[in-house]
């Protein structure tokens, strides 16, 4: 296991993707911090999985977005773990609504990127003193971090192409002592589509990629898994696609 005893945290770690992470960190055989906001009973289902399986695991509900929920999510996983924190997974953010330009005020555009990008800054900022050498950070942007995603998408796209270039500015700050890299996810089977995208539009990339179906979220969590641990140790400041061919980097 490559993650043996090590202390991760994965912000929104509940569900979809999140929930395959830390699955899949668990089984690496990690101490996992759950942090989620949205739903219980998928925390807790998560947990129970864990559980089953013989991981170790807690889940921290807190609002990612305020400095209180960071200083909760950081303070629980010191009391049930100790003060180090190894891994940093970031999954927490959401597109909120299809807005155009036209559509959306400041109220919104604020809301999209308090969700993304000042969200992964308040954790990150306090998480990294917790991280002795050696550790990793992923965090989650997005295909629409590339191609400026699709209609209606305008702030969320904006905000996934901060998290890459946060990502890049900050490897070269904590490197070599931490290393920083980011997932690009594509068109992936998870609540995030079913509710903001139509099926015909689902079906229509499905063919139009080299793969010709969606991705699944223990796909995403194995890329995840490979970052965190010390066999990606000559990778950092990368932001990596995982979209089935869909988008060339």
């Amino acid at each position: 296991m490559n993650l043996k005893n090590k202390v991760a945290i994965v912000a929104g770690g509940a569900r979809d993707l999140g929930k395959a992470c830390s699955l899949r960190l668990a089984a690496e055989g990690a101490k996992v911090v759950i942090g989620y906001l949205g739903s219980d009973e998928s925390a807790a289902q998560t947990l129970k999985e864990i559980h089953a399986a013989g991981g170790s695991a807690i889940a921290v509900k807190a609002d990612l977005t305020q400095e209180s929920g960071v200083a909760k999510l950081v303070a629980s996983s010191q009391e049930a773990y100790g003060d180090a924190i190894n891994v940093l997974v970031f999954v927490t953010g959401g597109l909120v609504a299809r807005k155009t330009m036209a559509e959306m005020d400041r109220s919104f555009w604020n809301q999209v990127m308090d969700l993304n990008m000042t969200s992964m800054f308040l954790c990150t900022q306090a998480v990294v003193p917790h991280m002795p050498e050696g550790s990793s950070i992923v965090n989650y942007s997005s295909q629409a971090a590339r191609d400026g995603g699709g209609p209606g998408a305008l702030a969320y796209a904006a905000s996934k192409g901060a998290v890459m270039s946060f990502t890049r500015g900050l490897a070269k700050e904590l490197g070599p002592r931490i290393r920083v890299n980011a997932i690009c996810a594509g068109m992936f089977d998870t609540t995030f589509h079913d509710t903001f995208t139509k099926d015909e539009v689902r079906t229509r990339v499905s063919a139009a990629s080299l793969v010709k179906r969606e991705g699944q979220p223990q796909e995403a969590a194995s890329l995840t898994a490979f970052l965190a641990s010390d066999e990606s140790g000559f990778m950092t400041g990368n932001c990596v696609d995982i979209n089935g061919g869909m988008l060339f980097s």
